[in-house]
């Protein structure tokens, strides 16, 4: 069966549907979702900058790889299409496009993901790590420093001071800390953006910090989501990140949620120290693997 790699700046709608349904096939067969949020969103996102790799097997998409603009990818292979050479003939096609310095996440550090990377010479070059907890138990009340207030997220508003806030707070984060302005506002029009879920500290009238909640409704049953947690740098050290966080666990536990995930970088000591002491344990791990 000819196999043919495709590159394409933008997806036609018809490829998009058959991402996205392959999407569901390689989630069902390994139980984590091959693509991350972002390059979900950049499916259909041209002004994104990213460079979409289809395999083909005949008329079939049997491979699809997002290279993001940062020289980061994610890819995956139809379960009914593997052990064919097709994963490494995808990484290859998405090293080639990228040039040097190419980053790649395996979702669920999975062993087919360890042998291709050990194959091709790529090593372990970060680890995130996705930690859960219950909300049926004790949670403890949220104790704020002297002269913070809280209030909720006004779209129209609040964008850039919180984007202002968001880049100091994640300075060194790869991802994170480079948001622009159309990155919140493609979420801002996502059906599960809630700004009741999403809080705002503020010292004198101005932003602090924040924790963006999540929820998850197409799990079963839904599960809950610490988003995003920021501080800003010159407002670190008072206990405001735990008390934002346990402010959003109760909004959380309060919509019904009984459980609660997030993601945090395993290098990231102080902030798994914070999820800890808060409850939090491992659940699951993503891998990137890079290659000089």
């Amino acid at each position: 069966m000819p196999v043919v790699i495709e590159t394409l700046q933008s997806l036609p709608p018809g490829d998009v549907l058959a991402v996205r349904g392959l999407v569901a096939a390689v989630t069902t067969a390994d139980g984590v979702a091959p693509l991350s949020e972002q390059s979900l969103l950049h499916l259909e996102d041209s002004t994104a900058g990213a460079q979409h790799l289809l395999l083909r097997q005949d008329s079939s998409v049997a491979g699809y790889a997002q290279l993001e603009a940062d020289g980061s990818a994610e890819l995956m292979i139809d379960p009914l299409h593997r052990r064919q050479g097709h994963g490494r003939a995808l990484l290859e096609a998405v090293a080639a496009q990228s040039g040097t310095g190419l980053r790649v996440w395996a979702h669920g550090d999975g062993a087919g993901a360890r042998a291709l990377a050990s194959q091709l010479g790529y090593e372990r070059s970060r680890v995130l790590l996705q930690l859960r907890r219950g909300l049926s138990g004790e949670l403890p009340e949220a104790v704020w420093p002297p002269d913070v207030t809280v209030r909720t997220f006004e779209p129209g508003r609040d964008e850039a001071a919180w984007l202002a806030v968001n880049a100091a707070a994640f300075a060194t984060h790869p991802e994170q800390g480079q948001w622009r302005l159309s990155d919140l506002q493609q979420r801002e029009q996502q059906e599960w953006f809630d700004p009741k879920g999403f809080f705002l500290a503020e010292h004198d009238g101005e932003l602090v910090g924040f924790h963006w909640t999540k929820i998850h409704r197409e799990e079963t049953p839904p599960i809950g989501e610490v988003y995003v947690v920021g501080v800003h740098p010159a407002a670190g050290g008072k206990g405001l990140g735990r008390a934002l966080t346990l402010e959003g666990l109760h909004h959380l536990r309060s919509s019904g949620m009984t459980d609660v995930l997030l993601y945090v970088d395993e290098s990231n000591v102080a902030a798994m120290k914070t999820y800890e002491r808060l409850g939090f344990t491992r659940w699951a791990t993503d891998v990137m693997y890079s290659r000089a």
